[in-house]
């Protein structure tokens, strides 16, 4: 099937009574990239779809004063990572748990998880990205699991090229230290 312009998803969007076919469009262009990308954040497929349904509210809400400033996948993303970390930080109060202790308990998730079907190279790899400060892993996600362009995840971050840069970067290397102490 073809993939729908995002010119197109968005002038439809504006009329009422292509609105929902409009909404449609942009579902099925962006609902499964958005939902790998809060799962990588997130871990539990239940949670991942949880917000994924948040966000697409979130933009049925506010399409109609999408600004076009910036790309339509990185705004959202924007409000997928926003949802994600969010979320997280509720998780982390509400349990009254370090951010070391949260990301400790999404790694028995994923190790526990029916729905990991990856093998143990790909589970290493995980738990790896999980050892990562929260800023970190997410621009590793974006950038390694996304195939984001700096600039596209600057867009939805808010933070300069050169300090993606250096964080992914910096994350790299603490994977590869991991990856290469755990044989």
């Amino acid at each position: 099937m073809k993939q729908v312009e995002d010119a197109e998803i968005l002038s439809k969007f504006q009329d009422e009574k292509t609105r929902n076919n409009a909404f449609n469009l942009l579902l099925q262009k962006y609902q499964q990239k958005i939902y790998w990308h809060i799962r990588r954040l997130v871990i539990d497929h239940d949670d991942a779809d949880d917000l994924v349904q948040e966000t697409f509210v979130k933009v049925w809400k506010n399409l109609h004063s999408f600004r076009s400033d910036s790309q339509l996948y990185t705004w959202i993303y924007r409000i997928a990572t926003n949802e994600s970390i969010t979320f997280l930080n509720k998780k982390k109060n509400r349990n009254n748990v370090s951010l070391d202790e949260v990301n400790s308990e999404l790694a028995e998730t994923l190790a526990s998880s029916s729905h990991f079907d990856g093998d143990k190279i790909q589970r290493k790899l995980q738990e790896a990205i999980l050892t990562l400060p929260e800023k970190q892993r997410i621009i590793f996600n974006m950038k390694y699991f996304d195939d984001m362009k700096y600039e596209e995840i600057s867009e939805v971050l808010g933070t300069t090229v050169g300090a993606l840069k250096a964080s992914f970067h910096i994350a790299v290397k603490k994977i590869e230290a991991i990856l290469i102490n755990q044989d």
